[in-house]
């Protein structure tokens, strides 16, 4: 099996962000240890803090974001970091090449029952023109990223990757240290009959997305003539590895709760790296107005409407809202 440099090295990746690559994944692989030690370190369960997004924070959380903040500043190569643990972005060398967007551990809810979490990134090159402290340079659409990735701490710690040639698997091998590839170039399939959704937040949604996945329910007696599997994993990290590995749909849709907050999701530390993922592996990437790369953010916390996965299931998804 090819180690991670080689693999990058033969998609023709810049050195310097081999090596924030690297410095990325040293962090990862001290998160999964200490995911895998929590219980017994006394880290489960929660603060008695809130983060920047109004959500009380895991004791995980807090060390998770730590661990990348520091690994990460004291790298070097990066002109700033975002998170969505932070409040505002965190300078660091001021003529570091890259920005980097994290979100620290991805499905934090699942902490506490042993279920899937993961951490999340996302690189874009630094503005020349802007100072390290401002945290205008991390407002660029999803199109301009270099590199976006997740890693699953599962069964195996894996590695999900992509630099814009084709999305690929790694596996965290325990007996060198190093993540090594298993799966090159990941299609997703076009057709699909599994999907995930909140369906606890059902009445909250509009009328496209209820009639759509009503459609769903009523299976092969309905229009769409077969049956559908939901699947809920409550992290988008182990919903979008389960798309990646075998197709489907997954949302998380506009509802109507919070009229100042109608979108779950954050567009930089989720969306966006995800969207670059779905994309690379042939699926699609789309909010019901059009494509998620596509948006220009106007906050480094905005949040955004989600539909990703199975070309030809998110198309009749979309269809719904014309």
């Amino acid at each position: 099996m090819q180690r991670l440099a080689p693999a990058l090295r033969q998609d023709n990746v810049p050195l310097d962000l081999i090596s924030l690559i690297k410095t990325i994944l040293a962090a990862t692989k001290e998160i999964s240890f200490r995911v895998s030690q929590a219980d017994l370190g006394g880290l489960m369960g929660s603060t008695l803090d809130e983060n920047i997004q109004g959500e009380v924070q895991k004791k995980l959380d807090v060390v998770a974001n730590e661990l990348f903040k520091d690994i990460l500043l004291e790298s070097g190569f990066v002109k700033a970091i975002s998170s969505e643990e932070e409040d505002t972005s965190v300078a660091g060398n001021a003529v570091g090449k890259y920005i980097v967007s994290f979100d620290p551990l991805d499905g934090s809810s699942n902490i506490d029952i042993n279920s899937l979490i993961g951490t999340i990134f996302s690189i874009h090159e630094a503005p020349e023109h802007m100072d390290a402290d401002n945290p205008d340079m991390f407002k660029q659409s999803g199109n301009r990223q270099v590199c976006a990735g997740y890693v699953l701490y599962g069964p195996s710690t894996m590695l999900v990757m992509t630099t814009g040639s084709g999305t690929h698997f790694y596996v965290l091998d325990r007996t060198h240290g190093g993540y090594l590839l298993v799966q090159r170039s990941v299609r997703v399939p076009e057709d699909t009959q599994e999907f995930a959704i909140n369906m606890s937040n059902q009445r909250f949604w509009q009328a496209p997305m209820q009639n759509y996945i009503n459609d769903l329910l009523a299976g092969d007696t309905g229009p769409r003539g077969k049956n559908f599997n939901m699947r809920w994993i409550a992290a988008m990290v182990g919903d979008i590895h389960r798309v990646l590995c075998r197709g489907g749909i997954f949302t998380y849709p506009k509802d109507s709760r919070k009229a100042e907050q109608p979108y779950k999701l954050r567009l930089m530390y989720e969306a966006n790296p995800m969207s670059f993922l779905i994309e690379q592996a042939g699926g699609l990437a789309m909010t019901s107005q059009g494509r998620i790369m596509d948006i220009e953010p106007d906050s480094i916390h905005q949040r955004v409407e989600v539909i990703m996965g199975s070309k030809n299931e998110v198309e009749a998804c979309l269809g719904y809202y014309k």
